[in-house]
């Protein structure tokens, strides 16, 4: 899995941590010059401005407190803020806690559908019985992909036909769910942001539908993000808590806008693709996140590069 994490943030430790490590090491001490730099580093790298600035602030307090000044030792507290903005409790799905429902929701094009077939392979694998609904039924092609995803994760599916209402193949699918003594209920449903009204009033049915069939099951709303197109994904993040209550994020592994959207908007990030097939999604882990984006191949022996 960390060789896995390593290579998935390839990309950004090319934007990120190779001008980090360099300014670290041509810097001997820290001063006001080195702060700026690491300032615009962190920005251009999708960690964003605000967070970023809150990383610099912190930084400096600790500096200050613990009277360092050698850039070595003021690495590793970067390192362990950076660890405390990404480490957001209720980090994956309670497996204890069953039934659930679990509204997936996201852009067309970030990998929705994908996303929705890994979780259910990951629960299935760990014994969890799951059903699919397939309550995307604005476009003909997203009913036809989650059933392949249904498919090879070897999981149920409920469906209608495209245009059918939501809310109805929720409510067909929770009565397919109970009657089977299911764990696990993964709503798959429509992206339209350009259309905000008519999303959240989608949104809002189908909970009401999940409310009144289903009271005491527990809930779960995940969004889906390519976190490749970087500060979109924040914007799309914050876009869908406006809509609904996001107790998680599914996302590819990009470091800087993962450390963006856990500091800004306190949602933790359950889990990363690190992969194509079907098993790489993996629960987030803020601290191995983290050691893998600092990792540097002269390091195998130190703390850091442990694997």
């Amino acid at each position: 899995f960390f060789e896995k994490l390593k290579n998935g943030l390839k990309k950004t430790k090319e934007v990120l941590m190779k001008p980090v490590n360099s300014l670290f090491s041509s810097y001997d001490k820290v001063d006001d010059e080195f702060f700026e730099e690491l300032f615009d580093i962190l920005v251009m790298s999708d960690v964003g401005v605000a967070t970023s600035q809150e990383i610099i602030d912190g930084l400096k307090e600790r500096l200050k407190e613990k009277k360092i000044k050698e850039t070595g030792a003021a690495r590793e507290e970067l390192i362990s803020i950076m660890t405390g903005l990404v480490d957001r409790e209720n980090g994956t799905i309670d497996l204890e806690k069953t039934p659930t429902v679990i509204l997936v929701i996201g852009v067309n094009g970030v990998g929705k559908t994908t996303s929705i077939g890994k979780i259910a392979t990951l629960l299935k694998s760990k014994g969890k019985k799951v059903v699919l609904a397939a309550a995307d039924t604005f476009r003909a092609a997203a009913i036809e992909q989650l059933g392949v995803w249904a498919d090879r994760a070897g999981v149920p599916m409920v469906k209608q036909g495209e245009g059918a209402d939501p809310a109805a193949v929720v409510f067909d699918a929770i009565a397919s769910f109970r009657k089977q003594n299911a764990d696990f209920l993964i709503v798959d449903t429509a992206g339209r942001l350009h259309n905000k009204k008519n999303l959240m009033e989608e949104l809002k049915k189908i909970n009401r539908v999940i409310d009144r069939e289903y009271p005491d099951a527990f809930r779960e709303t995940l969004v889906v993000l390519d976190a490749t197109t970087g500060q979109n994904a924040l914007a799309q993040a914050k876009e869908f808590n406006e809509v609904t209550d996001i107790t998680g994020i599914v996302g590819t592994a990009k470091g800087g806008i993962a450390v963006a959207i856990q500091a800004e908007l306190g949602i933790p990030v359950k889990y990363i693709g690190v992969g194509e097939t079907i098993d790489d999604l993996q629960k987030f882990d803020s601290e191995e996140f983290v050691k893998a984006l600092f990792y540097r191949e002269e390091e195998k022996n130190d703390d850091i590069g442990e694997i």
